[in-house]
């Protein structure tokens, strides 16, 4: 009976038109379904391609960040990954345009980030979503064969992929399937890669070969511990020489081995190392006959205890560093805070910079000059005390409110004029930078006291036992032009007041405010958050910055 019944709806099917079965996708040239007629059907792929970025925000992530640090709050990815497919789904101008999205920077995300997760966890469960072992599939381990397949079947798409990020767990338990995938996509510069690829891993072997031979434009690579004859090498293979970005972690080389190897990367701008005790002043020394570390925009140096100022100071001094060196950092370091001012001399253009040390001694901010630049931007000075501190020091002041004395010495003295945000191991460091209480009523004429700073600063400090950031706004001060006020600024703090203020000062006191009262003094003003809901009739919600944390 059946089987009559499945002969029957077949001869139904032959009564049908054959226009009715034509797929869509046949006949471009009369399709109304390619969007000759609709206004999108006029614009550029230029001007679609920008549209369905909006869609689809993650498809122009251009960064050489693993995935788990480039996530975008609020948004699920997967979801507009989702939409952008679609969108390719409506006709051939849209396919292009949207196609050139999809695999320019390829992300594959564990889960959804919205309720669908919860639906398709469910799904999972069936019987047709399970393994041999009864056990839900993995999402992304499938996501990566999938993708896997397509780009091995269809080179024009894999000469696309640009960038490819992946979960932890998968590119560290899929090094197979990470290793076809790779070897399949010619044009790549950055991918996410398991940790054992960095040490020289047997398990990583396979991959590490593919990567090697087949991906001849990646943009940033890594060494750590384990890789020193992998990193020797480089001098000979010369490979990757459009290479961007390489950190250097724990590998025992000698500096010759060092400048070697850089010597081989003619475009390398940003340089990462990290615990070589091995190095010292000999790799900065330039001359006509001997090779030295190539100019680098971004240079970050910790654990280093043989790089001295001296070095330094001469590598920065260098035309064709001193014009392009931005980003700094130096932390355990052989270059002492005593002597960081010759550091910001030999660098001024430098926006970004980031110090932090252990110190065991005081510092007289009198005997050294001020920290001082034109151009710096951003500071990260992060100075901290031994944490076994002898008995005699004991009951002593810390030596590291020294170094945020001297901070706070060359700020008032105008030294850092560009500066716009601090970050800093210190609670005291904002009382440090307001200005001191004067006396009301003062005479015209008689000057009050300058806290020397040129521009509105923004100030994050914290105790090193706290997780967030306590942010402090100070404004610079201005001109008094009312008789008998004798406070010049009016300081916006954020600063930590809720154990005297109580709690409807705000949540460890980052919403509230503080403002200056004229007189010396300072009048606070609770969050709006915490006033009773009638007192919010006609307000504007205020703004919350525990986020910077």
């Amino acid at each position: 009976m059946k089987f009559l019944t499945h002969i029957r709806s077949k001869s139904k099917l032959k009564n049908v038109p054959p226009e009715a079965n034509t797929y869509a996708y046949q006949d471009p040239s009369s399709s109304k379904r390619y969007g000759r007629g609709s206004p999108t059907s006029k614009l550029p792929r230029q001007v679609l391609g920008k549209i369905f970025a909006h869609v689809c925000p993650h498809v122009r992530d251009d960064t050489y960040i693993k995935l788990e640090d480039s996530m975008q709050d609020g948004d699920c990815m997967l979801c507009d990954l989702r939409d952008l497919a679609y969108c390719t789904l409506v006709d051939r101008q849209w396919a292009d345009a949207g196609q050139k999205l999809l695999y320019h920077s390829v992300r594959i995300d564990p889960v959804h980030f919205c309720q669908r997760e919860v639906d398709l966890a469910e799904k999972r469960k069936r019987k047709s979503f399970l393994n041999r072992n009864g056990e839900p599939k993995d999402a992304p381990t499938e996501r990566l064969k999938l993708l896997s397949r397509t780009v091995r079947e269809n080179q024009y798409l894999a000469a696309q992929v640009l960038y490819f990020k992946l979960p932890y767990m998968t590119r560290e338990s899929c090094k197979a399937d990470l290793a076809r995938t790779v070897s399949a996509l010619p044009n790549l510069r950055y991918v996410d890669l398991p940790e054992g690829f960095y040490i020289d891993e047997p398990g990583s072997l396979t991959l590490k070969t593919e990567v090697q031979s087949r991906c001849p434009d990646i943009r940033k690579m890594r060494y750590a511990a384990g890789a020193e004859r992998s990193f020797a090498k480089l001098s000979q293979t010369r490979q990757w020489q459009n290479l961007e970005i390489l950190e250097l972690s724990h590998l025992s080389i000698e500096p010759s081995t060092l400048i070697h190897a850089l010597a081989s990367f003619p475009i390398l701008h940003e340089l990462k190392l990290d615990g070589l005790p091995l190095l010292d002043d000999s790799v900065f020394v330039s001359s006509p006959q001997s090779l030295s570390i190539p100019p680098l925009t971004k240079f970050s140096l910790s654990d280093t205890p043989n790089v001295s100022t001296e070095g330094l100071v001469k590598y920065l001094s260098r035309p064709e560093t001193r014009e392009v060196m931005t980003d700094l950092t130096l932390i355990n370091t052989g270059v002492y805070l005593e002597s960081l001012h010759r550091v910001f001399a030999a660098a001024p253009y430098l926006r970004t910079v980031n110090v932090a040390e252990t110190v065991s001694r005081a510092l007289q901010p009198s005997s050294v000059p001020p920290l001082a630049s034109p151009s710096i931007k951003s500071l990260h000075y992060e100075i901290m005390n031994p944490s076994n501190p002898s008995r005699m020091t004991r009951t002593l002041r810390a030596p590291a409110e020294s170094y945020y004395d001297y901070l706070a010495f060359s700020l008032l003295q105008g030294a850092l004029p560009a500066l716009d945000e601090l970050f800093a191991l210190s609670t005291s460091l904002p009382d440090l930078l307001l200005p001191p209480p004067t006396a009301p009523f003062a005479q015209d004429g008689k000057s009050l006291p300058q806290n020397g700073l040129a521009r509105p600063l923004h100030l994050y400090t914290k105790a090193i036992v706290e997780m967030e950031w306590q942010f402090t706004h100070i404004s610079p001060p201005t001109a008094a032009n009312r008789r008998g006020s004798a406070t010049k600024t009016r300081p916006l703090s954020l600063y930590g007041n809720s154990h005297q203020l109580g709690p409807q000062w705000g949540e460890r006191g980052r919403d509230s405010v503080m403002v200056g009262n004229g007189f010396g003094g300072f009048l606070a003003i609770p969050s709006e958050d915490a006033l009773p809901h009638h007192s919010m009739h006609g307000k504007k919600k205020s703004k919350d910055y525990g986020w910077m944390g």
